[in-house]
């Protein structure tokens, strides 16, 4: 069964790599960046995100020390496209005033094996267990799988996880099923992403999903 499941969710990337080619996720031009991006798309999309970072770099503000010297006010203004940036601009430091001061950089905090670092990331006000992975995985290159709600979505129509799942339950499924590789689990997350985007919506659009011989949400009417 174990075996059955593992050739499954192979097959199922290789057919969404096959149909998007390589995503190349997550855009940054450096960690810190992703750690700052993981945060601001909570609840929002990543083009809003653009946005705030777009901002930051603008004014030179894009590392951890200037956002920890930053007033709170400033940094919820030039985050502000974000959404909810009041919120965020409290996690930004939270997150900023932790790292700094229990490892004093990023490369440091990185150092650390990565299981112990997730269960100290956890632990952070405002970094919740899928920000925590997208800092683990795309920022410090760790072999810790994302999972969100398009994971979800998708998987529990595909008969692999149950719509109830918890989010330790659903990353279980590929923690424990595929191999433990850094660029797997990046482009397995994008391809997801990207699915659920233009097929697995809500509101399913099975018309030419590479994946429609295989759900059992399908669409009835469609060859």
């Amino acid at each position: 069964m174990e075996t059955d499941s593992r050739t499954r969710l192979m097959e199922l990337f290789e057919l969404l790599l096959e149909r998007y080619g390589a995503l190349r996720w997550w855009p940054a031009d450096t960690p810190f960046e992703v750690c700052v991006g993981a945060i601001l798309t909570q609840n929002t999309n990543w083009g809003n995100v653009e946005k705030a970072i777009v901002n930051l770099k603008r004014e030179g503000l894009l590392s951890a020390d200037a956002l920890h010297d930053l007033d709170h006010e400033r940094l919820a203004e030039l985050i502000r496209p974000s959404g909810f940036f009041n919120v965020k601009s409290t996690r930004l430091k939270w997150f900023v005033s932790w790292m700094l001061e229990r490892y004093g950089s990023l490369d440091a905090m990185f150092d650390l094996d990565w299981r112990l670092l997730r269960e100290e990331l956890i632990g952070v006000k405002g970094i919740g267990p899928e920000t925590c992975d997208s800092i683990l995985l795309y920022a410090g290159g760790k072999p810790s799988f994302v999972v969100d709600a398009y994971t979800r979505r998708l998987f529990s129509r595909l008969g692999l996880v149950r719509e109830t799942d918890d989010y330790h339950a659903v990353r279980a499924l590929f923690m424990n099923l595929l191999p433990a590789e850094v660029p797997l689990f990046n482009e397995y997350h994008a391809l997801i992403v990207e699915q659920c985007k233009r097929h697995c919506r809500k509101k399913p659009q099975c018309d030419g999903c590479p994946l429609y011989h295989l759900c059992a949400f399908r669409d009835p009417a469609i060859a």
